[in-house]
């Protein structure tokens, strides 16, 4: 599998480069948002590991120029921990987020975990074709949404967690189910990522996202499909 690294950092890129290599994976390198663009038009690309700051174009306008047209899951890379930096990164369709300096064992693990979720979205559900709630329709096996007829561009995890729910509609899952269903035990995340996730989903699926029709909140519980 392809995996972009996108840094202004040199030695950055090659050290994660040479830790993907030894995973077996196939590392393709970019040092700002416009040469990671003119890869991604010219290579197929199954990850991406993607820093914030750099020249040129941003890791932030790069992912929501990406998320224009491709669903490839986004690991972001950053010196900033704050938690606005990880809203804004998770709003604009990033699926993952890691801290500099980070440990190259626990990146390793993420982007495992990412391309385990990515490759299995291939193959769900093909037996259950549509799944058909009113006008929210979510197609299992070509992994598309769409609402009233209009299709709805989703990341990775948003799909994800959006399939979850239509596939249990009814049931309410909580924070620390949607990790256990979405994310693997390696990978830890705080209860305002999935609140992040959820809202950019209602916002895509919803028509007034403030009066929901679908994606419920049970609060104090969790989440659901009604």
């Amino acid at each position: 599998m392809n995996v972009l690294v996108v840094d202004d950092d040199r030695e950055i890129v090659e050290s994660i480069s040479i830790f993907l290599s030894g995973e077996g994976y196939t590392a393709l390198k970019a040092y700002d948002g416009l040469e990671a663009l003119e890869i991604l038009a010219e290579h197929e690309v199954h990850l991406i590991v993607l820093d914030i700051m750099m020249p040129r174009l941003d890791g932030i306008k790069t992912l929501m120029k990406l998320r224009e047209s491709r669903n490839v899951p986004v690991i972001l890379l950053s010196a900033k921990s704050e938690d606005t930096d990880k809203i804004l990164g998770l709003t604009a369709g990033a699926d993952d987020y890691v801290t500099k300096p980070f440990n190259p064992s626990e990146l390793m693990a993420r982007v495992r975990s990412q391309l385990r979720r990515y490759t299995l979205l291939g193959s769900i559900g093909k037996q259950n074709g549509e799944i058909v709630i009113d006008g929210l329709c979510v197609d299992t096996e070509s992994k598309t949404v769409k609402v009233d007829g209009e299709a709805v561009r989703l990341t990775p995890i948003e799909y994800k967690i959006l399939e979850l729910l239509v596939r249990n509609r009814g049931r309410v899952f909580s924070a620390d189910d949607i990790y256990s269903h979405v994310w693997n035990e390696q990978t830890v995340v705080g209860d305002n990522t999935i609140a992040v996730h959820v809202r950019h989903i209602r916002e895509k699926i919803e028509i007034n996202p403030k009066e929901p029709r679908y994606l419920k909140v049970v609060w104090g519980i969790g989440y659901k499909i009604e």
